[in-house]
């Protein structure tokens, strides 16, 4: 760790941990705990069932807390299904991220636009980019992502979904991302690990109120070769640029990056 922690690591800390906006009340399935939402969402998806005559989402009769019968994703497809007819949800991505229990087991899926209003906790992947001469690959997200749009990021970052492992992930969106494959990469290590606990209404881009971030992140780094210029796949990228060191965390320091980018590369310099 290095000496005298620069006013932008300290910031990008403090952005990185922050409390809910609201009060929030524990979700369990089985007895288990698996997320938090605020009561007033809970209450709705509750009564948009009761119009149906059915549930599967109950409050805790003599708890501070609600609970989810049934088997897990079954319920939770259809809890998806009601926060989007509700506008509870984000962009719908048709891709199912895995319900953890607080040891990072999975124990269901659901679809990934639902799960930051019911609290669920989330991992990821990214990779630092380096060059044999010392600068860094780095992506501007595309102009019309849903949230962050323009921003910049490491060289690849991703979600890990429910059928993915991190090293499955790490694979599959370094190709969709930056066109790259790792066995092309030099020295791919893995750096450590970035958690980001956060309210997420207040980042914008269609976020539901009462949506909040609790992520994991496993950050990689490798060198990328000479002859290898990444190209993006998936559209969602704008463009790609190769930067100095101090270009790099001058950008980050201008709130030019996302933030998850800027811890990650915090950590990857050493801070």
């Amino acid at each position: 760790m290095m000496q005298n922690t620069p006013d932008w690591v300290l910031r990008l800390r403090a952005l990185s941990d922050q409390p809910p906006l609201r009060e929030r009340v524990p979700l369990t399935w089985g007895g288990i705990e698996i997320g938090d939402a605020e009561p007033l969402v809970l209450q709705q998806i509750e009564r948009a069932f009761s119009y149906q005559r059915a549930t599967v989402l109950r409050k805790e009769p003599h708890a501070n807390g609600w609970r989810i019968d049934g088997n897990l994703t079954e319920s939770l497809a259809r809890i998806a299904l009601v926060m989007r007819d509700l506008k509870l949800t984000h962009v719908w991505r048709n891709e199912q991220l895995s319900v953890l229990d607080n040891r990072g087991g999975a124990l269901g899926t659901m679809e990934r636009a639902a799960v930051r209003p019911l609290g669920f906790s989330t991992r990821a992947v990214h990779l630092v980019g380096e060059t044999s001469d010392g600068q860094f690959w780095i992506q501007q997200r595309a102009l019309t992502k849903s949230n962050e749009p323009g921003l910049w990021d490491t060289l690849m970052g991703g979600m890990v979904s429910a059928v993915d492992t991190v090293e499955t992930a790490l694979e599959r969106e370094t190709y969709e991302e930056a066109g790259l494959q790792l066995q092309t990469l030099f020295g791919l290590t893995h750096g450590g690990l970035v958690q980001i606990h956060r309210p997420a209404e207040d980042l914008g881009g269609g976020y539901a109120s009462g949506a909040f971030i609790r992520e994991r992140i496993d950050w990689y780094r490798a060198t990328v070769p000479t002859n290898c210029v990444p190209e993006n796949k998936d559209g969602e990228v704008e463009r790609f640029a190769k930067v100095s060191r101090e270009s790099m965390m001058a950008g980050v320091a201008a709130g030019k990056f996302t933030l998850e980018a800027g811890l990650v590369i915090a950590a990857s310099l050493g801070y």
